[in-house]
């Protein structure tokens, strides 16, 4: 079950990310000695990896993975892995093996073939392969980059992508099962382009995003714009 949580602002939606991540990251470590994360691209996720990236963390313990990425050369600007090193891994102390790209320019089938080798050989004997997965949304209901009308077998650890409605057409993204296979799933949703898909999630509408299902917490955090209604203080929160 998703939990939905509006925030004021955007930034507040970030902020409150950053705090949700922080706590995992602790807890994890504290239990496993090792905090597990899935990144996301968008400009909501980057504004929370600048927060993290003025934090003096335990990042030594931090492992870091991809939802999805494009099929781009390394090194270009389009890519979810260069945003994420350039707002926040390039500027903390995360050993660079501790950060795992999925090699996308290799091509979908390779890219997938290599990524879902690697988080094979990282499972877990007991409890979730990720302690969190960080997820946007998309205008048309998307996720990672399971785009509506197109198959996604749930068997497969990281899918092969072609004919994407966004450019560029071929990409790699972690499957649906996959990105569920955590303690914490985070969608951070902003902006008033994002309120139809919203509205249709919260309808029961088959959306991609609505077939993320964690195995432990799920949480969908908007501001107001997102959500369609003006904030309003929980005075529980």
């Amino acid at each position: 079950m998703m939990q939905w949580k509006t925030r004021p602002t955007a930034l507040a939606v970030a902020e409150y990310a950053r705090d949700r991540i922080v706590e995992a990251a602790e807890a994890a470590i504290a239990a496993r000695g090792e905090f597990r994360i899935v990144l996301a691209g968008g400009g909501t996720p980057e504004a929370c990896y600048g927060l993290l990236a003025g934090m003096a963390l335990e990042w030594s313990a931090w492992q870091v993975f991809f939802g999805d990425e494009r099929c781009l050369p390394p090194g270009d600007a389009e890519r979810n892995s260069r945003m994420a090193a350039a707002a926040w891994l390039d500027r903390v102390a995360i050993p660079a093996g501790n950060v795992r790209p999925i090699p996308a320019e290799a091509g979908p089938e390779a890219g997938a073939r290599h990524y879902g080798a690697l988080l094979e050989g990282l499972r877990r004997p007991q409890g979730p392969l990720f302690d969190v997965v960080l997820l946007g949304l998309g205008e048309d209901g998307h996720t990672a980059s399971l785009f509506p009308g197109q198959a996604h077998p749930p068997g497969p650890l990281a899918l092969p992508v072609h004919d994407a409605p966004k450019p560029p057409p071929e990409r790699v993204s972690l499957s649906a099962g996959t990105l569920g296979d955590c303690r914490l799933l985070l969608f951070l949703v902003t902006g008033a382009g994002k309120r139809d898909a919203v509205a249709r999630w919260r309808a029961g509408e088959a959306i991609p995003a609505a077939g993320i299902r964690p195995l432990r917490a799920g949480e969908v955090v908007l501001d107001p714009a997102a959500d369609g209604t003006p904030w309003v203080r929980n005075g529980a929160e």
